[in-house]
């Protein structure tokens, strides 16, 4: 299948309709109290534009792991017309460790995952942090195995889309049950607690920080926990969501000098194989984009 660029008018309708389940979730977290945040260049966007970056084309929320589960348990009070929850539990052809909300009524596949048989749509990222070992050995243990499960997980996108050795080690690797990278993970979600002192990460998403081989060691595999219990509202595309209070450190963290945008050259194209927008998003443009 041809891939094909968003417009700018497609892109633009994709972050509304994201708009809409994200103040489903702010919806959902406010009514129970449950905590959250933005997260990556979501967060990134409110600080340096207030809202999206005009050239971004998703929303990433994070939560502490018991927060999630709380979540998890009253996404079934999301309007059904609006999104639904995806995970691994919900739909037994997802494949990746953290959720998503899936925005009803659209159709949107990244290049690479047309043969991937699990629920489609435009979407938001949810993602829990688990906690990391207080030891540095076991950090680096974890991190490995988390890395390997990544890797199965990702197996079905990289055996259609790899040549060589890469495509028929991913081949292989397919062969292995999503259902025991689930379980495995699973199995490290048991050890994490909003009150412990450890610090925090996406388990099965590659380790946050553009400079994360520059890191020292003690910070390389997790962030504070403090970044994450200490929220702040801000404003973001005309609405009041919570983020890092701390944001200048977390900023720094992942890109360091956070307020220059990059090069027009250097931003991010977007392609999807499939996109069909075919709702009216319920989110009013309260501002036209454009690159600076």
């Amino acid at each position: 299948m041809q891939p094909k660029e968003l417009t700018s008018q497609e892109l633009r309708q994709l972050q509304l309709l994201q708009i809409d389940m994200v103040d489903e979730l702010d919806r959902i977290c406010r009514k129970y109290n449950i905590p959250y945040v933005l997260y990556g260049g979501t967060m990134l966007g409110a600080i340096r534009h207030k809202g999206f970056i005009p050239w971004d084309d998703d929303i990433d929320i994070a939560m502490f792991r018991e927060d999630y589960e709380k979540f998890k348990k009253v996404s079934s009070e999301l309007n059904p017309n609006i999104c639904f929850f995806q995970d691994s539990d919900t739909d037994k052809e997802y494949r990746w460790g953290y959720a998503k909300l899936r925005r009803v009524g659209t159709n949107f596949v990244r290049v690479g995952q047309e043969h991937l048989k699990c629920k489609t749509g435009v979407f938001i990222d949810i993602f829990p942090l688990d906690d990391i070992p207080l030891w540095l050995p076991f950090q680096m243990i974890q991190d490995f195995y988390c890395y390997c499960l990544r890797k199965i997980a990702w197996s079905e996108v990289g055996k259609k889309n790899t040549k060589g050795f890469k495509k028929l080690w991913f081949s292989f690797l397919s062969k292995i049950p999503m259902s025991m990278v689930v379980k495995c993970q699973k199995f490290l979600h048991k050890k994490s607690s909003n009150s412990s002192p450890n610090r925090v990460t996406c388990l099965l998403f590659p380790s946050l920080g553009k400079f994360y081989f520059k890191a020292p060691l003690k910070e390389r595999y997790g962030m504070p926990k403090q970044w994450f219990k200490e929220r702040e509202e801000y404003d973001f595309e005309g609405r009041k969501y919570f983020g890092i209070k701390d944001y200048d450190a977390f900023l720094k963290y992942e890109y360091r000098d956070y307020m220059t945008p990059p090069p027009k050259e250097k931003r991010k194209k977007h392609y999807a194989s499939i996109i069909e927008l075919n709702v009216k998003p319920l989110a009013q443009d309260t501002k036209l984009h454009e690159e600076e």
